[in-house]
Formats: structure tokens, sequence, C-alpha cells
């Protein structure tokens, strides 16, 4: 067990894609575990260490907004882009006339959560790697603001701002309410066979403004 810190993160909009919802958008209700590890990796990724989620705090009421966005319905294949390369005539762009649709999404709007996290050591920590060494990384980059990339929320057109969170207690927007069922959502996805990477899903229960992973049954 790697050492525990907890990470206070907000924005104007999050869109974090229901994945059985195909052409039109449409966010979950809070942050996935996964786009929450992906906040952390962006703050500080090391090869030998793994952020694993412990909880999410819901500091705000989950509110929704429906937005208009473009989006292009295609994308450059990978052989276009080497027939280019290799001095091909066949052009390089997408056409914005043709390729542009515009899809309504479903966003959350003003979210705030507190990640409780730890980090465990992998296989592939260096000899004068250790848990203290990376714990004080990790606090000098988060009480100066300092990330590899800037982190987001779900989408990278929503920008997540962060903070080293110092409460002890941390407050909810749901601290009266006792138990709130957010039904199947993404856990993960899984690497372990390659070629084969499959989603994990588990049961979003919020109890008291809190959802707990220490304990969740992930199914695949």
């Amino acid at each position: 067990m790697g050492m525990g810190v907890k990470v206070r993160v907000w924005g104007d909009f999050a869109l974090f894609t229901r994945p059985e919802m195909k052409t039109e958008r449409c966010s979950y209700d809070v942050i996935t575990p996964s786009a929450a590890r992906g906040i952390l990796d962006a703050i500080y990724w090391h090869p030998g260490l793994r952020w694993i989620i412990d909880k999410i705090y819901v500091k705000k009421p989950i509110r929704f907004t429906s937005v208009r966005r473009n989006e292009v319905k295609s994308k450059i294949l990978a052989s276009s882009l080497l027939q280019a390369y290799n001095g091909g005539s066949k052009p390089l762009y997408i056409s914005t006339k043709e390729d542009i649709v515009q899809r309504a999404s479903v966003l959350l709007c003003d979210v705030e959560y507190v990640l409780e996290a730890h980090f465990e050591i992998t296989d592939r920590a260096n000899a004068t790697d250790n848990p203290g060494k990376f714990k004080d990384i990790v606090m000098r980059r988060l009480r100066k603001g300092e990330c590899f990339h800037m982190p987001y929320l779900g989408c990278r057109e929503f920008p997540a701002q962060f903070c080293l969170c110092e409460e002890e207690e941390v407050r909810t927007a749901y601290d009266e309410v006792e138990e709130k069922d957010l039904g199947f959502m993404l856990f993960d996805m899984d690497y372990s066979e390659q070629g084969n990477i499959r989603p994990m899903f588990f049961r979003a229960i919020m109890r008291r403004g809190i959802i707990d992973l220490r304990e969740c049954e992930v199914m695949r």
C-alpha cells in the first residue's frame, strides 16, 4: 500500500461520456474512476508508481446542461498520412463543410470533487524510488499547481483546476442524503490481454456524497 493524498478538482463543465450513447454524448452523473486517475497522472506520472482511487467526494450538486458542439465525423487515416509523406497526390485534410456535424451533448456544469487516492510502487521502479520520495514530489507539485499536461474533466476542452485538499473532514453537497444509486458506471479499461482491451463497470452508490471505491464489485 502506497501513501495517500487528497486532491480537490473543479471546473465549469465536465463530460464523462457514457459509452452506450453512440452519437449524442451524455455524461455520467459524476467523475469516473478512470477520469480521476487521468487527472492524477496529469499532475504526476512515473513508471514506478500506479495511482489507485479510493474515494470520490461530490462537493457540488449534480447539475446538467445541454449544448450543441461541432464535431467531425471522420478522421485522417494513417495510410493517407503515409501516402502524403511519400509524395502521394492525395490531399491531406478534413473538409469542414462535409465532415463537421453538430451534435447535442449533455454536460455537467459547475463541478467540484475531492479525489482521495493512494499509489502503489510498480515493478518498473528504480532502486532509488521509494514511497517517501514519491509522496514528497506529489505534495510539492500539488502545492505549486504543477502538472505534466493540463488535467481535464472528461474532454480536453474542459480543463480541471486542482489543488491539495488539506481538510481533515471533507464536506459534500449530499451530506444529508443517506444513499443515492447512480447505476452502473465505467470503472476503467482492462489492458491485461494484449489486443483485447475491455471496459470494466461498477455499481456507483453514493453514500452521504461519497463514492467508496475500495470495496466495490467490478464487472467485466
